[in-house]
């Protein structure tokens, strides 16, 4: 699905990221990048269907699993148009926008990586997955456990004090610190370019399971 020519219109962009440039290549854009995005997420339908019933793959040129092309610059010193990776959430059903539990490709010629968890969930989310690590520390510690011996990192920001509520000197302090719970696996362009990618992404996000049961868990989700 994907191949060295996706990465290729993603370094040209990067060269000319205007909305001129981008109009005349549109098609390129569709047959090189969006096309097969699309192609894989329908592929990863019944894969994301075995990890939970509670997460979809929609494969949609909008409003779907593909994240669209162009930035959110409103509040960004960069204010080129379009971003220079692919990016693919497979969120929880309940889940309104990418701050919802999900699944998640990201494809760049700087890096690519799968991942897994909740990235910037507002405030409720964030505490109410804090009490869940204090009051039910075994899964969460069993769940990184896991993940860390596949080969993930738990990743994102974090804050510089322990959060109002929670001690200093908690025995998991730093897992409380953290604004984002996300797991993180770099892969390679040469990975995602193979014809089995689909059944690595499947078998890699199968250890991050844990990890999903126990967010939905502390966010009353089904899983």
């Amino acid at each position: 699905m994907f191949s060295p020519k996706t990465f290729e219109f993603l370094t040209e962009l990067s060269q000319n990221n205007n909305r001129d440039w981008f109009k005349q290549n549109q098609p390129r854009y569709e047959a090189l990048v969006r096309g097969p995005a699309l192609q894989f997420i329908e592929a990863m339908q019944g894969p994301v269907l075995a990890l939970s019933p509670r997460f979809t793959a929609v494969a949609k040129k909008v409003g779907g699993s593909l994240m669209r092309p162009q930035r959110d610059s409103r509040f960004s010193h960069n204010k080129t148009p379009y971003k220079t990776n692919v990016g693919i959430q497979f969120r929880h059903f309940q889940g309104k926008d990418v701050h919802a539990p999900g699944f998640y490709i990201h494809l760049a010629n700087d890096e690519c990586f799968i991942a897994a968890g909740i990235w910037h969930p507002e405030s409720k989310s964030l505490n109410a997955i804090r009490q869940c690590i204090d009051e039910n520390p075994n899964g969460y510690q069993k769940a990184v456990q896991i993940l860390t011996q596949a080969g993930f990192n738990m990743e994102g920001g974090k804050l510089i004090r322990p959060p109002r509520g929670f001690d200093k000197d908690h025995h998991l302090v730093e897992e409380l610190k953290r604004k984002d719970f996300i797991a993180i696996k770099p892969i390679s362009q040469q990975q995602v370019c193979q014809a089995d990618f689909v059944e690595y992404c499947q078998n890699e996000l199968q250890h991050t399971v844990a990890l999903m049961a126990y967010l939905c868990f502390a966010l009353e989700l089904d899983y």
